[in-house]
């Protein structure tokens, strides 16, 4: 290959001076295809033509069709031209369509904002994670002041109303303070209709407004540029904290976004001035910021709940639980982003820290031992449960007399007969040897207390329980002379020999 210096030689020597191809190879001591080649090499500059295209005899209509509709879709573009024979594939006139149709680029002038004038909003998504066995979408809420560019950001396992608000009040408080107008985007949790410059607000936005004594103001419809300086936040966002980093839990996410936000986003150079950090111009605006009022707006989440046969009211695809005595009453359930709170009219009955899984029952183990020792006394006021309460091995004793053939409710009302006249001590040890002979049957139990009462032949009476006989309360004894029972005694002996 020869040098740029050697083919512009070989052009002039060819075209000014008019030497022969084989004159100029000899003297400059080069081949002549090369000297030919340079001398030709003006052949690549010319124009190649264009193969015809399907969409060529098209492009007119194209043309004029997209000067009088340029928002035209180019799928509906194909059905006309194919109707006029067009046979190419959609594709094909997609490119066209994008080079041709005319495009609108509209000048913006630079905003100058006052100090403690605007705070701009917005929600920016970050995907899914996985909470136990349910997905959440993390969003993070973004607000920044249009002066100094300090921003706050929070993370939120949704985007709903109660978040937007609570992402509000925490911004106002880390600032110390509150901007005259807060420019939203037209989302839902804002913005609930609009007609024109019309606008039907949320009305839980306006109570913060009010709250807070700022405005709010929505953006144009399709007018992203408005709101361009809490956008480039929310890239500043991701690629700045979010991107390479890992958290395990929500509150470490948020964590790390504010240390990233005091350390990197407020250090960086103030767009405004570059000898100053967003740090320092933040803090002369900070003085100019609206004081906040003597308590924060309230962001909790307030709805009615009903429970059903069971101790728990549902929330948030989990279940919290109730005392028993709340069961199907109309309770209020008080939420905010890590309590949930159930209350009785104006009483709290209930406190959980709330769950972001799925299909979890949140117990409180003193709600369930309420309900068992009202399912305990319930059991004991039957004849059966006050028997087992008395004498536990009672069970055993009925369930195998059961099995051998014998009636559940005879030897029940035999067994608290005897329970009645020897006392439950006294019952317990029958019991138990009537397992022990394997004569498992209410009349064995009797047969071994006679026998036992015969054996200690002891004269201090029985004691019987009166409470469950009270016809015997009224019976009057006429006490008598210890004398006489030792004269008794004196008959039993033996005579002597």
């Amino acid at each position: 290959m020869i040098s740029a210096e050697t083919r512009v030689q070989i052009r002039h020597l060819f075209f000014s001076e008019h030497w022969k191809i084989g004159t100029i190879a000899r003297e400059l001591q080069i081949h002549p295809d090369a000297v030919r080649h340079a001398i030709e090499s003006d052949r690549f500059n010319r124009a190649q033509a264009l193969r015809s295209c399907l969409t060529d005899p098209y492009l007119p209509f194209i043309r004029e069709t997209l000067e009088q509709y340029p928002q035209l879709r180019a799928t509906r573009i194909f059905q006309m031209v194919r109707d006029r024979g067009y046979a190419g594939g959609v594709l094909q006139l997609r490119r066209v369509v994008a080079d041709l149709r005319p495009r609108r680029v509209e000048p913006f002038l630079r905003l100058h904002m006052l100090q403690a004038e605007q705070a701009q909003v917005d929600w920016a998504h970050f995907g899914e994670v996985a909470v136990g066995r349910a997905r959440r979408r993390l969003s993070c809420f973004v607000i920044t002041l249009s002066w100094s560019r300090a921003l706050y950001l929070e993370f939120f396992f949704d985007q709903s109303m109660e978040n937007f608000l609570r992402g509000h009040v925490h911004a106002f408080e880390a600032w110390s303070g509150i901007p005259r107008v807060i420019l939203h985007d037209n989302l839902r949790s804002a913005v609930l209709e609009r007609r024109g410059n019309q606008v039907h607000f949320h009305p839980r936005l306006m109570e913060l407004c009010a709250h807070y004594y700022c405005t709010a103001r929505p953006c144009q419809v399709r007018a992203g540029n408005q709101k361009g300086r809490v956008e480039r936040a929310i890239r500043y966002v991701r690629e700045s904290f979010w991107a390479g980093r890992g958290f395990t839990t929500l509150e470490e996410c948020n964590r790390q976004a504010l240390l990233w936000r005091d350390q990197v986003a407020h250090q960086r150079p103030w767009p405004g001035d570059d000898r100053r950090t967003v740090a320092e111009a933040f803090a002369e605006e900070q003085s100019r910021l609206l004081p906040l009022p003597a308590h924060p707006f309230n962001t909790d989440l307030v709805m009615p709940v009903r429970s059903a046969k069971t101790i728990y009211v549902r929330f948030d695809l989990n279940d919290y639980s109730i005392p028993p005595q709340a069961v199907r009453r109309q309770l209020t359930l008080v939420a905010t982003d890590t309590l949930v709170r159930i209350l009785d009219g104006s009483q709290q009955i209930a406190c959980h820290r709330r769950s972001y899984d799925r299909h979890q029952a949140v117990l409180d183990p003193e709600h369930q031992q309420i309900l068992l020792k009202q399912k305990r006394k319930a059991f004991h006021s039957t004849p059966t449960g006050r028997l087992a309460q008395a004498v536990p091995e009672s069970e055993t004793l009925l369930d195998q007399a059961f099995a051998a053939g014998e009636s559940a409710g005879s030897q029940t009302a035999q067994l608290l007969k005897l329970l009645d006249l020897y006392g439950a001590p006294a019952l317990g040890l029958a019991i138990r040897e009537a397992l022990e002979r394997g004569t498992p049957r209410a009349s064995s139990v009797a047969f071994l207390l006679r026998k036992r009462q015969r054996k200690l032949r002891s004269s201090v009476p029985v004691a019987v329980d009166l409470s469950r006989h009270p016809e015997f309360e009224s019976i009057d004894v006429k006490p008598h002379d210890l004398e006489t029972y030792d004269e008794l005694a004196r008959h039993d002996e033996p005579p002597k020999k």
